[in-house]
């Protein structure tokens, strides 16, 4: 039996792909003028602090479903279209309600910026 030499068989775009990556270099993080460094950090913390409601709100649906069906514990005998009420709150309440969330923490982290 005759050993063969393997040879690694890649397309034309992974090639070029690999040698334009090579040849760039290093990236650099672009730096900000001071004025400006100072600024992007007042904003940075006031969004982060503006944002805590909004991450209250979701924490708050993520775990407080489960508190309320643990509360009420007659919400799998309701059915509404004959599908359990505990079920269509699980399957359809929070992503309308994380959508409204952030759609209101993107408002409020605008609001900043713009003022």
């Amino acid at each position: 039996m005759s050993r063969v030499k393997r040879v690694a068989v890649t397309s034309p775009q992974t090639r070029l792909a690999h040698s334009r990556r090579r040849s760039r270099g290093r990236w650099r993080v672009p730096r900000l003028a001071v004025n400006d460094a100072e600024r992007a950090d007042l904003l940075y913390r006031a969004q982060r602090r503006r944002g805590l409601p909004a991450l209250a709100g979701m924490f708050g649906l993520v775990f407080g479903l489960p508190l309320v069906f643990g509360l009420f514990p007659g919400l799998d005998s309701v059915r509404l279209l004959d599908i359990p009420l505990s079920w269509l709150m699980i399957a359809v309440l929070p992503y309308p309600a994380m959508a409204l969330l952030s759609w209101w923490q993107l408002r409020r982290a605008e609001k900043i910026e713009d003022d």
